[in-house]
């Protein structure tokens, strides 16, 4: 879930920026013909905006306070690529693949998904790379048989969980709220490109502003009657909702089309940056501390892009494949530490030095991660 909180956990404030920085910089190299962006508080200003089909960089650079997130959308405000947690100060560059048509280029200081745009038209043939590489294009269908068998799990699961609270089942209902997530949590950044649905299902107290909360819906406030107050009584609705929810993400899924670049290459670094900003920080899961499970689905949701991707990116860059395999090891090692059961420990129970190492080492995976989308794309 898109975060416009401000990292204030007490003890990790300092490692938080150090992670923006990672996660912003270190991305793709961009050649001569990058395309400059310049993001600040208040304006995108973008060099060029007719281009050429096909593999585009463009090379944003935040001057201004906040941190920025970079957005091609299409007209009707469909997120095509993005990219999160460009630090003040950061420049990276950003490849995505684009066929003919408009767009918009976006920069949104404080990441609220709102601010300032422009219009690109793009012209010209290219921008599908997944049937230029038949490699890339069976990684693509393969993704998305993925990414469906990981919205229907997470629609199994939640059913569970949700028949547990309209049940007024209090502990049956905490022992289902994690797995009910992890499929969620491996696709996230393919289910925020359908309209609000991502707002719906996972929004976090935290992030709302005071006339938002009376909508307010989904997992984390289920969450919060859980394990705050110690009863559901009253909330079957929002149970019902849930899953409505859902089911609708699931009915708009069936024209599923996933390029390799945009949505899975960006995606991949989205799940991390989700990591690096939410669950690490232990901000995702203020109630429950159910944190290390949502990690687990976002570094399997990455490694899942990663390995299908993979022989295409050996072929190109050898050493990028080894520094992924490398770090991705690294991570899942770590993770693996804190496994309980068949699942994790509660993350206020993880003290601030452990919270250190585990932050080290996304920070490590999310270097070479950024340079996924730019290999798929040579």
């Amino acid at each position: 879930m898109r975060s416009s909180s401000v990292l204030a956990l007490a003890g990790v404030t300092a490692l938080s920026a150090s992670l923006l920085a990672a996660c912003g910089g270190g991305d793709e190299k961009g050649g001569g013909d990058a395309i400059k962006v310049t993001a600040s508080d208040g304006a995108c200003e973008v060099a060029k905006t007719e281009i050429p089909a096909g593999k585009i960089t463009f090379k944003v650079f935040n001057k201004g306070s906040q941190a920025n997130e970079f957005e091609i959308l299409r007209p009707d405000g469909k997120i095509i690529a993005e990219r999160e947690n460009i630090g003040p100060g950061t420049t990276i560059n950003f490849v995505v693949n684009l066929a003919a048509g408009d767009y918009k280029a976006l920069c949104s200081a404080g990441q609220t998904g709102k601010g300032p745009s422009k219009d690109i038209k793009v012209t010209g043939a290219g921008g599908a790379a997944g049937s230029a590489d038949p490699r890339l294009a069976k990684a693509s269908a393969d993704y998305r048989t993925f990414v469906l068998a990981q919205v229907d799990d997470t629609i199994a699961k939640t059913q569970k969980f949700a028949d547990a609270v309209k049940a007024g089942d209090v502990e049956k209902a905490k022992a289902l709220y994690a797995p009910s997530r992890m499929g969620w949590e491996t696709i996230e950044p393919v289910a925020e490109k359908f309209g609000d649905i991502d707002p719906k299902v996972d929004a976090r107290e935290a992030d709302l502003k005071p006339a938002e909360k009376a909508n307010w819906s989904g997992w984390h406030l289920l969450e919060k009657a859980l394990w705050k107050d110690g009863s559901v009584k009253g909330k079957e609705r929002y149970a019902d909702r849930l899953m409505a929810d859902l089911k609708n993400l699931r009915g708009q899924m069936g024209t599923l089309n996933l390029d390799p670049v945009n949505d899975m290459a960006h995606g991949a670094k989205e799940l991390l940056d989700e990591v690096a900003t939410g669950k690490v920080t232990g901000e995702e899961e203020a109630f429950s501390h159910t944190d290390l499970w949502d990690f687990k689905g976002n570094v399997d949701g990455a490694k899942k892009v990663y390995d299908l991707l993979r022989p295409v990116v050996q072929e190109k860059d050898a050493q990028l494949a080894k520094d992924l395999d490398d770090n991705f090891t690294a991570v899942e090692n770590l993770l693996a530490k804190y496994a309980k059961g068949d699942g994790y420990v509660s993350y206020d129970k993880v003290g601030e030095s452990d919270r250190k190492s585990l932050a080290d080492a996304v920070n490590a995976l999310g270097e070479p991660l950024s340079k996924l989308a730019g290999a798929v794309a040579k």
